[in-house]
């Protein structure tokens, strides 16, 4: 049995042998420790925040501290300069051990397992004894005014001997730097002399400079002032004489349009005028015309009345010559229609009408002869009584064209006495119409009434007189 299981037993042990080497020897060092193996090989092998593996029983582990390191270096008492002053420097100087090349291998020779209080201790009076050689070589002001320079220089000087011990300098800083005797700080106060002398120079100089620069800025600005106000004079004497002359043609145009306006205004109100007069005047002779025409009615009413009872009288014997004319007519036309197949009848119908018309006039003419006698039997009292009767409306139907007038324009002197006289005139012709209608003549009838009238009245008085007498 146990023949049978070594074949496995035996690998399986020595497979969980290796693991239990490999588990026990795995290593991964940090990035600020560099991790030295050592043992098997000639050269170590350095793991710098990587893994490994360390072999048990045939290697060995060694840490060098990687990472950056503060070194605080003091003079630890006055120090001379160049120019014999002494001074206490405290500086600041960041090292790191080299992890590359020669430097690693010297770092390892030095440094190899130290720790950081160690690696301080160890450079420090390297960094101090270089410090003090570089402080004899500057003077005190060097020193004050570039303390840069000086650190850079420690820090040159130093490097080489830290090179031999496997350290790199990264930077070198003055911290604080006196001296027993107080010249850092007259210096200061000469130097702050100096600077508060400058800078009042500098002052007054940039004050003037300023002063300066404002008289020419404000000539310029005057000068730049003056131009402008004297080009936006020139623009608006420009612009004030092109308006003003622009006005001047705006002004004459409109004076043109005006005068033009008004004389057409006073042509078409003079033709409106003289349209309306003549519309009106005509209007007027119209109306005059028309009561010229109510006036001859009105005259042959006035005839008509007083001729009425001349009428009466006339009457029976205009029906009687109407009734001979009427017969005669009716013998005519009965001989015309007899007449009207030949020439005879053409001939018959002539003589015929022309006994009609004799008939007619002989008739009218008997008339008239009624008509005169019947006239002269009446008194002219009863015709001046049917005159006077009659002339009011006589006179209203002359004058009634006159109401239908709005407005009536005259031009020329004496037009309205012309238009009573027209219509005093209008009056005038119904007498005389009468008077040669009828053969009265009113103005003689008038004359002759007034003249008894006052004959009579004259003889009454006269009687009168004698009486009382």
């Amino acid at each position: 049995m146990l023949s049978q299981i070594l074949p496995f037993l035996i690998p399986a042990v020595i497979i969980v042998l290796i693991i239990v080497i490999f588990a026990g020897g795995y290593l991964k060092a940090p990035p600020d420790t560099a991790f030295v193996i050592s043992g098997l090989k000639k050269e170590p092998r350095v793991l710098i925040g990587r893994a490994g593996v360390k072999i048990p029983f045939l290697e060995r582990k060694d840490t060098l501290l990687c990472k950056q390191i503060s070194v605080d270096i003091k003079t630890n008492g006055a120090i001379p300069t160049k120019d014999f002053i002494g001074v206490e420097i405290d500086a600041i100087a960041k090292v790191q051990i080299m992890t590359e090349g020669p430097g690693l291998k010297l770092a390892m020779k030095n440094f190899l397992n130290m720790k950081e209080r160690d690696i301080i201790l160890a450079l420090t009076d390297s960094l101090q004894g270089n410090m003090r050689e570089i402080i004899g070589t500057v003077e005190l002001k060097e020193l004050c005014t570039d303390r840069k320079n000086f650190g850079d220089q420690v820090q040159e000087k130093a490097q080489v001997d830290m090179n031999n011990l496997g350290i790199k300098i990264i930077s070198c800083n003055i911290q604080k730097m006196e001296d027993k005797e107080g010249l850092i700080l007259a210096l200061g106060q000469d130097n702050m002399s100096q600077i508060k002398k400058n800078a009042s120079i500098a002052k007054a100089q940039a004050d003037r400079d300023v002063i300066i620069a404002q008289a020419a800025a404000s000539e310029a600005a005057n000068d730049a002032k003056v131009k402008a106000d004297t080009e936006i004079a020139v623009r608006n004497n420009e612009l004030a004489i092109k308006q003003s002359d622009l006005r001047r043609q705006a002004d004459i145009k409109k004076a043109e349009a005006d005068a033009a306006y008004e004389i057409q205004k006073q042509e078409q109100r003079k033709t409106i005028e003289i349209t309306s007069a003549e519309a009106n005047i005509a209007a007027e002779a119209k109306n005059v015309e028309l009561e010229q025409q109510k006036a001859s009615v009105r005259e042959q009413t006035l005839t008509a009345e007083i001729k009425k009872k001349a009428d009466a009288d006339l009457y029976a014997a205009q029906r009687e010559a109407e009734a001979r004319l009427f017969e005669e007519q009716k013998a005519a036309e009965a001989r015309l229609f007899a007449a009207k197949q030949d020439a005879e009848g053409i001939r018959l119908k002539g003589l015929a009408e022309a006994e009609a018309i004799r008939a007619k006039g002989v008739a009218e003419a008997e008339a008239i002869e009624k008509k005169a006698e019947a006239m002269s039997k009446m008194g002219e009292a009863a015709v001046l009584e049917m005159y006077f009767n009659a002339l009011p409306e006589v006179m209203k139907n002359a004058a009634q064209p006159l109401q239908n007038v709005d407005k009536i324009t005259m031009y020329g002197e004496g037009n309205s006495a012309k238009m009573v006289k027209d219509i005093v005139n209008g009056v005038t012709q119904v007498t005389e119409g009468l008077k040669e209608s009828s053969g009265v003549d009113l103005q003689a009838l008038i004359s002759g009434f007034l003249g008894g009238k006052i004959a009579k009245d004259a003889q009454d008085g006269s009687t009168a007189s004698d009486q009382e007498a």
